[in-house]
């Protein structure tokens, strides 16, 4: 019998590559996977090409990016992290083997429009893809923006502050018509402008450090379906820059910080809080231009309030804390750090006002809702 066998090779390794992938994908843990591709070389190879996910870090390198690459074929998600020495011919090899691929994700790459050439050229189904402190332009945006039509999820924190304009966003904008996330960081040259006939699916924008004017404010709040804004210490331009939000054009708004945002003023505080019947959870720390007479809006129109955050905000005083308890039937948390004018007994009664309420004197640094989107992994 046991001649027998050993005159017949294993029949599992006669099967065809075909095969042997379906047989592999019904493998659901990861040491019956790891089992499998110690079997054999062939069966390591069906392992590392059916592999979805790759990392590459600091040590990563153009060459060993190409490398790995060829064997991994059936990637979703690809992440070069600190890979300074992945250049653009690195990311040449994904023009033949980035069909596949949804998620990419670029931190301190020698990145020029040539690499975003070849992403654009070899990955047609991206829908997240994140840029950070690489060299970006209008130019590679257009490149990328015109090939990777499916794009949803988007950060571009470039390394030159003045690489990207509205130029860029404008291409963006027409072009991925179902943008769901736009996250962008200190770029002085982006006043808003690029955002005109705004894509209704765009439901979160973080657009921290700009220089947005009046009309570009206007622009973004355009598409309707906002839910998640954060303007955190942008630099608005024009008078009352908000304005757009008390005509409706931010209803669905739920989640909104304006962290130090010099133009916040009893004005603004009263146009969102008529125009954001939803609004949930809002950041107005370190808003200095809001008068002791400018909370009070908010206890009378912000019904779905839950969390609100006044750190060092020296005009919150006690009349409007106990307005806010008064009037915010939901608001369970606020964030008070520093708020001078707010004695103890005050903090005690807005507390025992609700079942469940409570004072936090910390802050947050980025308020990011687990539902807004999944740039980061």
């Amino acid at each position: 019998m046991d001649v027998g066998l050993q005159d017949h090779p294993s029949y599992i390794t006669n099967l065809h590559n075909d095969s042997l992938y379906l047989i592999f994908e019904k493998l659901d843990m990861k040491v019956d996977q790891d089992s499998f591709g110690l079997t054999c070389h062939r069966f390591l190879d069906i392992q590392n090409s059916s592999s979805k996910c790759l990392e590459l870090g600091y040590n990563g390198s153009s060459f060993m990016l190409d490398k790995l690459l060829k064997r991994f074929r059936k990637l979703e998600s690809l992440s070069l992290k600190g890979c300074t020495y992945v250049f653009n011919s690195g990311l040449s090899r994904l023009q033949t083997c980035g069909s596949k691929l949804h998620t990419l994700y670029l931190v301190r790459v020698c990145l020029k429009n040539t690499g975003l050439s070849y992403i654009a050229s070899g990955c047609p189904l991206l829908s997240v893809i994140s840029i950070c402190s690489c060299v970006i332009t209008d130019k590679g945006l257009k490149i990328l923006s015109e090939s990777c039509k499916y794009l949803k999820d988007v950060e571009l924190l470039p390394i030159q502050c003045d690489s990207i304009t509205d130029s860029g966003i404008q291409s963006l904008n027409q072009n991925c018509r179902q943008l769901r996330t736009l996250i962008i960081g200190c770029c002085p040259g982006i006043a808003g402008v690029g955002f005109q006939g705004c894509s209704p699916t765009l439901s979160c924008l973080i657009a921290t450090n700009c220089a947005l004017s009046s009309t570009g404010i206007t622009n973004i709040l355009s598409g309707g379906g906002l839910e998640y804004l954060n303007f955190g210490s942008v630099k608005c331009i024009g008078a009352n820059g908000l304005a757009a939000i008390g005509l409706g054009f931010a209803a669905n708004l739920k989640v909104l910080d304006l962290n130090h945002c010099s133009f916040v003023t009893d004005e603004v505080v009263l146009s969102i809080s008529k125009g954001c019947p939803l609004l949930q959870e809002w950041n107005l720390s370190y808003c200095d231009k809001i008068g002791t007479s400018g909370w009070y809006p908010i206890g009378w129109y912000c019904s779905n309030l839950e969390i609100l955050h006044v750190n060092e905000c020296y005009s919150f005083q006690n009349e409007a804390l106990i307005a806010l308890g008064n009037g915010c039937k939901r608001l369970s948390v606020i964030h008070m750090k520093n708020c001078p004018r707010i004695i103890s007994t005050e903090k005690d009664l807005f507390i025992t006002q609700r079942e469940g309420r409570k004072i936090i004197e910390s802050e947050v640094s980025m308020i990011i809702p687990r539902w807004v989107y999944a740039i980061w992994p």
